[in-house]
């Protein structure tokens, strides 16, 4: 009851928190297109994260946002912008996610709705072997706080424009704002913002990674600094063989 009453919580903060910021930096609104993507996930220990819809019973997102020991819920939005929780059917998180390695890691999860959502626009995977490079430019889109420390000013959907910084592998990439390169504050994923897509948008858009981890200026602790990413190379197989056996061809 405790949990149900903390989820109920969360999903009212986001009635006030409709119109406020997602990502540090003064990020915009994310395109329709991929905002109608993006579902927020509220767990009963007071944590809220971000996740993707694969298709419209089936979520992507961060295994480390979804740990065993709490209970889950997905908001989703009415016609009159009303928070309604739905129900998680079985959380899958990859067999080889360790939550102290999650930096470098199977950091990814798929939640299977009890019911279908109404209102999301499933995303595209992208396919498997596409080479990174430094420089490269990707969206990420959130709903994780805009002020660091500030859970007021999360909810909605946000994207920043960030790029591929150090050598990209298939363990973990770094992305930062080409504005700030990462030493000073700029546009970068933070709070609640962990699980979210990173989608490679030429020449259409595909998600390429999940949200892992972040850091402040300089490699401090915070946000607007580097956001790091799980790249979906090595787990494809896996997202899709799973999603299959829960009933959804990806």
């Amino acid at each position: 009851m405790r949990g149900m009453r903390m989820l109920t919580a969360l999903a009212c903060l986001l009635i006030s928190c409709l119109e406020a910021l997602a990502m540090v930096g003064g990020a915009k609104p994310a395109p329709d297109a991929i905002g109608r993507s993006i579902v927020v996930i509220v767990g009963s220990h007071g944590n809220s994260c971000t996740g993707v819809a694969l298709a419209r019973d089936l979520v992507l997102t961060a295994a480390h946002c979804v740990l065993p020991g709490a209970d889950y819920k997905i908001v989703e939005f009415d016609a009159a912008r009303r928070p309604l929780l739905r129900d998680i059917a079985s959380i899958r998180a990859h067999p080889t996610f360790d939550p102290k390695k999650h930096r470098a890691g199977a950091d990814v999860a798929l939640l299977k709705l009890a019911a279908p959502l109404a209102r999301v626009a499933p995303a595209a995977l992208g396919s498997a072997g596409s080479a990174l490079a430094p420089g490269d430019a990707f969206l990420v889109a959130g709903s994780g706080v805009a002020i660091n420390g500030d859970g007021k000013s999360g909810g909605t959907a946000r994207a920043a424009a960030l790029v591929a910084t150090g050598k990209p592998g298939t363990l973990q990439i770094r992305l930062f704002d080409p504005a700030t390169k990462g030493e000073s504050a700029g546009l970068g994923a933070c709070n609640g913002d962990s699980g979210a897509p990173v989608f490679r948008i030429a020449p259409n858009p595909v998600i390429i990674g999940v949200v892992s981890w972040s850091t402040g200026p300089g490699n401090s602790a915070g946000c607007g600094g580097l956001t790091g990413v799980t790249p979906l190379t090595l787990y494809l197989e896996w997202i899709r063989g799973t999603a299959k056996i829960l009933g959804n061809q990806l």
